[in-house]
């Protein structure tokens, strides 16, 4: 698991600068939904992860509604107009033994948010870090955003 240190000491590094697709290796994005709230954090522990994972090879300039839209692929139930996905970066703390979540973004099916064209790399993703989804039907309210959360 990657920890989560900023070394962009010379400030070089450029979030938001586009992959060349046709010729940059995609990377593997484990990702795990849950319907109406996010994983807990404890099925992370000790090399474990929850069930429910989806691979997907991607870009780290992926957006989130990119990723959205390849998750409603797999789930028909994802597909109704105002279903809500909130993102979330699982990462090992580099600190103490435990996972943290760090909410991302949120996109609705059918609908524009200020976090659709929200990158991967703009959230600070790193390879390795997993993306745990919350996916609320449209008929639901969406969980609270989750801080920083640990376990």
């Amino acid at each position: 698991m990657a920890a989560h240190i900023d070394n962009n000491i010379g400030g070089d590094r450029d979030p938001e600068k586009t992959v060349d697709r046709e010729k940059t290796c995609p990377l593997l994005l484990r990702v795990f939904c849950n319907t109406g709230h996010h994983n807990d954090l404890r099925e992370y522990r000790k090399g474990n992860t929850p069930k429910n994972e989806l691979q997907i090879y991607t870009w780290k300039d992926a957006t989130l509604k990119e990723l959205a839209s390849l998750v409603k692929e797999v789930n028909p139930d994802a597909r109704k107009k105002g279903t809500c996905f909130d993102f979330g970066i699982v990462f090992a703390d580099s600190r103490q033994p435990l996972f943290r979540l760090r909410d991302i973004g949120r996109v609705f099916s059918g609908r524009r948010t200020a976090d659709d064209n929200a990158s991967l790399a703009s959230r600070r993703f790193l390879i390795g870090d997993y993306i745990d989804i919350a996916i609320t039907p449209p008929n639901r309210n969406p969980p609270p955003k989750p801080r920083m959360r640990p376990y």
